[in-house]
């Protein structure tokens, strides 16, 4: 029977479309940031007698905010990875699609593990949910570049220097994660503290020798 004649194959044809992909992660990457601010809740206005009080119930929010921050920056950091991955794709297959559809999950889990760590910011195993949350993020993302790589889905113009620059930078900041996760033997907020400046660099994006290639 000819090429022609071959009856239609769905999964050939399923989730190839880059521009719904992305137009999906932006509302669910706007959605999880927006619910990251309900944790942030006014004090109650029966607790406030005076501006010494209102001041104390600020300072008390002081580590929600900063579990806030931070995962503003994480959902940040994975927004541009994600995007940048799309942007240098030619076309997508079902099998990427649902690799992104599996990030987008773990992306929806992060005001849930924000708001864990906010509540419990001295357990360990608050900490080690927040960083379990980074990682399936890491993992998915990366997983997502290498199908991509497997079934020629990139560009032309991605360079193998180009590919595994993206990889790279994927597994370095995981690994900076675990060190701070692993902090938390001692004490949960140096692992805050550290995973903190692990996301300032990748904000900032320091053009020091040292950090340059990260």
């Amino acid at each position: 029977m000819a090429a022609e004649d071959e009856p239609p194959n769905y999964n050939r044809i399923a989730g190839g479309s880059l521009e719904r992909l992305g137009a999906l992660s932006d509302g669910v990457f706007a959605v999880a940031m927006t619910l990251l601010v309900l944790d942030l809740r006014v004090p109650a206005a029966a607790a406030i007698r005076d501006e010494a009080a209102l001041g104390q119930a600020l300072m008390a929010l002081a580590p929600r905010l900063l579990v806030f921050v931070m995962s503003m920056m994480t959902l940040g950091i994975f927004w541009i990875g994600q995007q940048t991955q799309l942007n240098h794709l030619d076309r997508a297959d079902r099998g990427l699609a649902w690799l992104h559809i599996s990030f987008l999950c773990v992306v929806s889990l992060v005001p849930f593990s924000t708001a864990l760590i906010a509540e419990f910011v001295t357990f360990r195993i608050a900490l080690l949910v927040y960083w379990a949350n980074i990682l399936l993020l890491g993992a998915l993302l990366f997983a997502s570049w290498r199908h991509a790589r497997r079934r020629a889905l990139t560009r032309s113009d991605v360079t193998v220097a180009l590919a595994c620059a993206m990889e790279r930078r994927i597994v370095f900041a995981q690994a900076f994660y675990a060190i701070g996760a692993l902090l938390c033997l001692l004490d949960t907020f140096w692992s805050l503290g550290f995973i903190l400046l692990v996301q300032l660099n990748y904000v900032l994006a320091p053009r020091l020798p040292v950090l340059r290639r990260l």
